[in-house]
């Protein structure tokens, strides 16, 4: 298994000697070079790794409540709502942190598959109030404390937590990807040396996607996890010299 912020090398190329049939096998570090007969080339897969913090968060607290009386509930909706943005504003945001979605209304009596409500209240009003933040330990905080808002005799749900983002890739691209070219060139010397040869110039490379997910695998989704790691995978075939 590899450790934390270390580079591995992924291998899977193609020695060509000149016409023929296989020649045979070569294993190097957790790849495979394979040996066929062709023309000389060897196409090379290196992996970079680095882990990141997100420095970015989104997060949707829903409140919700219900009545016979339209007024009534609107009310507790507003109150609800105003206590939701003072617990906010009581954790340390600030109030351009904080905006209101859209209010959403149902009346049940108005579903002609729910007329029946006897023993339901008519009306579910709903309301969304969102957090974007780059103070990302505040929200992780904080979120953590929303059990004080049931306790209030708020109906909230956050739909899971809140969602953490890095959004400095195109920052960090450029160094992983020269370490995962270095890294991919490494190891076609060290195929080439003990094939009795040597590496010469870039044929074709391939870029691979850069991926960004969870440090801790098996956490959760991406997007839930504060620590991330970002992943990319260059594909480069180099000629070999005689």
């Amino acid at each position: 298994m590899m450790s934390r912020n270390t580079i591995a090398i992924i291998l899977l190329g193609t020695f060509l000697l000149g016409g023929g049939t296989a020649a045979g096998g070569y294993l190097l570090g957790q790849g495979i070079i394979t040996a066929r007969i062709s023309d000389r080339s060897v196409v090379v897969k290196g992996l970079a790794e680095k882990e990141v913090r997100a420095n970015l968060a989104n997060w949707s607290i829903r409140y919700t409540a219900t009545g016979d009386a339209l007024e009534t509930v609107q009310a507790k909706v507003e109150a609800d709502g105003a206590a939701v943005r003072a617990f906010l504003i009581d954790a340390g945001f600030r109030p351009e942190e904080i905006k209101s979605a859209r209010l959403e209304v149902t009346d049940l009596l108005a579903q002609s598959y729910r007329q029946k409500i006897s023993d339901k209240a008519r009306y579910i009003v709903a309301q969304t109030m969102r957090v974007r933040s780059v103070d990302v330990a505040r929200v992780n905080a904080t979120s953590g404390k929303i059990g004080m808002l049931v306790k209030r005799g708020i109906v909230v749900s956050d739909y899971g937590g809140p969602s953490y983002f890095f959004t400095g890739l195109n920052q960090v691209k450029p160094d992983m990807i020269t370490m995962a070219t270095r890294n991919a060139r490494s190891a076609a010397a060290r195929f080439a040396e003990d094939a009795g040869t040597r590496v010469g110039n870039i044929r074709h490379a391939r870029q691979g996607v850069f991926q960004i997910l969870p440090r801790d695998r098996g956490t959760g989704s991406e997007r839930s996890a504060i620590e991330k790691t970002i992943r990319v995978v260059t594909t480069v075939n180099y000629a070999l010299k005689r």
